[in-house]
């Protein structure tokens, strides 16, 4: 396939035209597995790669990560399925979380994982000293924001930089002009949930709670209601922009940019990432099933010669990203401009108009394992791998696997349905849902 690449000029905001013609290649697609049952799952709807953490030196303590023996099964069965695994030991450490480092690394070399994801320089040292092997990416924690930090960071070794979140697209294009030569890998966060800090490195939880955001074990106080206090007048408060559920003035919106993906493309960005380990399963699977889909029809069209400035996606997939429910949505600093009316959200809670319902563990007949509760009569939704447009249909009878009726099936039973219309060759692995009714506060 050969398609015209696009430049741009820093004082021009639209693409001009070069005359070299050369293939634009699409970005890997990276999705979180907090465990097993996500790393199947994101792989089942095309994920190209994903990242785990092991119980320990990962920033997401509280995700049901993985044994030893996890991760190496984690990376067999991805392999098997031809996708790449990373691993997270991304804390920023002191000197009592190392006295094992070099061990783990080393288990963790023997797993056949295809590289670390790595924030503090100590670690980035001890990976380079322990597994000189094993590829290394900058993880953005580690706050890149310029062409310069890529280059050093590349000089020390890094295979691949995560810039960080606060890059606008024009700067992330600079980059990758200013770094080609290097061979440097770039990622780019584009989906899930902000931190309000600088690209993540917080100290609120700490303070708040005595759980360090750095360390893992972040308590999310940014999405707590708070209100003014003046200390002469306890226990009256004052709203700084209230409304019934409270003040919610450190709460960001969800990242989301969709829509934004030719883009990126066309800049050439390696990789694009979301985020999610703490996720549910429905979660992950269904943001990747998104973002799979939009990467291939961007490849179709430029199969058929559409130019890459030409390129866009049917507002079908923005409707099905709200689906899956989000604190409402924001490019970030992705147009360099920003303020707090595109980033801050008013309540904790995510609008999730629809959950899984079971995932598919047989086709013939469609036996699955439920994720919440389902009834007789119920209309679901089932989640394909072929086409974005979900399949409708209504529950008629359920069985147990012995053949006995069920009118309600609960979280982790197995059971038989028979909908309709029926489901022709469902996948192993897809998702059903449901639509519930919101409780939104």
């Amino acid at each position: 396939m050969t398609t015209t690449p696009y430049s741009n000029d820093s004082n021009d905001s639209e693409y001009t035209k070069t005359k070299t013609k050369t293939s634009l290649k699409l970005p890997e697609l990276l999705a979180p597995a907090g465990n097993r049952e996500k790393l199947i799952t994101a792989i089942h709807y095309g994920a190209d790669a994903v990242y785990l953490g092991g119980s320990e030196y990962s920033l997401r303590a509280g995700a049901g990560n993985f044994t030893q023996q996890g991760i190496r099964e984690a990376v067999a069965y991805a392999h098997e399925h031809k996708v790449k695994v990373y691993i997270t030991i991304n804390i920023f450490a002191h000197n009592r979380d190392l006295q094992q480092f070099r061990e783990h690394l080393q288990s963790l070399r023997d797993t056949g994982a295809d590289g670390l994801i790595v924030a503090d320089p100590g670690i980035f040292l001890l990976c380079q000293e322990t597994v000189p092997d094993m590829p290394i990416h900058l993880s953005t924690q580690a706050n890149v924001t310029n062409s310069h930090s890529v280059r050093f960071w590349t000089s020390q070794g890094a295979q691949r930089i995560n810039l960080a979140r606060e890059l606008s697209l024009e700067e992330i294009r600079t980059i990758r002009q200013d770094t080609k030569d290097t061979g440097v890998e770039l990622e780019v966060f584009v989906h899930g949930a902000l931190c309000i800090s600088y690209s993540g490195r917080c100290m609120l939880s700490n303070y708040l709670t005595g759980r360090n955001a750095n360390q893992g074990t972040c308590a999310h106080p940014c999405r707590y209601s708070y209100a003014l206090v003046e200390e002469k007048r306890p226990g009256v408060y004052f709203p700084v922009q209230e409304d019934s559920r409270g003040t919610y003035i450190f709460n960001s919106r969800d990242l989301c940019l969709l829509g934004r993906l030719p883009e990126l493309v066309a800049v050439g960005v390696d990789a694009i990432k979301i985020e999610g380990r703490m996720k549910s399963m429905g979660y992950v699977g269904a943001v990747v099933r998104v973002y799979r889909a939009a990467l291939d029809a961007i490849q179709e069209q430029l199969n058929q010669g559409i130019e890459i400035q030409q390129v866009a996606l049917p507002q079908s997939f923005q409707q099905e990203i709200k689906n899956i429910g989000t604190r409402g949505q924001t490019e970030n600093f992705f147009n360099e401009s920003h303020s707090s009316d595109a980033m801050l959200y008013d309540t904790i809670r995510i609008n999730q108009p629809y959950s899984p319902v079971g995932i598919v563990c047989e086709s013939t007949p469609l036996l699955i394992e439920a994720r919440n509760v389902l009834t007789k009569g119920d209309q679901i939704e089932y989640l394909s791998c072929s086409t974005l447009e979900p399949i409708i249909c209504t529950v008629v009878a359920m069985t147990t696997a012995d053949g006995k009726p069920k009118e309600r099936a609960n979280p982790g039973n197995r059971i038989i349905l028979t909908t309709s219309p029926a489901l022709e060759n469902p996948e192993i692995n897809a998702v059903l849902r449901k639509k519930f009714a919101q409780n939104n506060p």
